[in-house]
């Protein structure tokens, strides 16, 4: 794991408070899985709305990371399609759509993993950092 992302929400194992989120890649797909706890509710049984898209948006830039570069969210549109079980074990996947110097665009779906039904898909801009990223003191 990098330092820069050691103490990621999503996906650092060390971090009491993260997501659990594990990424490999499979071909031209980033794929991960996430199952989010009673913790992680909104409404009492339902998975928070923005824990969906955090796990969109990690994917995504997980396949950019994945692939030895980084980037940040330029912006992002996500559909939820229907509610999320707390306890339901999900698969996600991201791929890219097109890639101009600096400017990435992917697209990421997130599935349940029991019933194969898609509950959510995300479409993002990123744009690339030049080096490196780094932590500002």
């Amino acid at each position: 794991m990098a330092e820069e992302t050691a103490h990621c929400i999503a996906c650092s194992p060390t971090n009491p408070q993260g997501l659990g989120m594990r990424f490999t890649l499979e071909g031209d797909r980033c794929v991960g899985h996430y199952t989010p706890t009673d913790d992680h509710c909104g409404w009492r049984g339902v998975t928070h709305g923005g824990l969906l898209f955090t796990a969109l948006d990690e994917v995504m830039a997980n396949w950019l990371w994945l692939q030895g570069k980084a980037g940040f969210t330029a912006r992002s549109e996500v559909r939820y399609r229907a509610p999320v079980p707390t306890g339901a074990a999900l698969r996600l996947e991201a791929w890219c759509v097109s890639a101009r110097r600096r400017v990435v665009d992917l697209q990421a779906t997130l599935q349940r993993g029991d019933t194969g039904e898609v509950v959510a898909e995300a479409e993002a801009r990123f744009m690339l950092l030049e080096g490196p990223p780094t932590l500002n003191p």
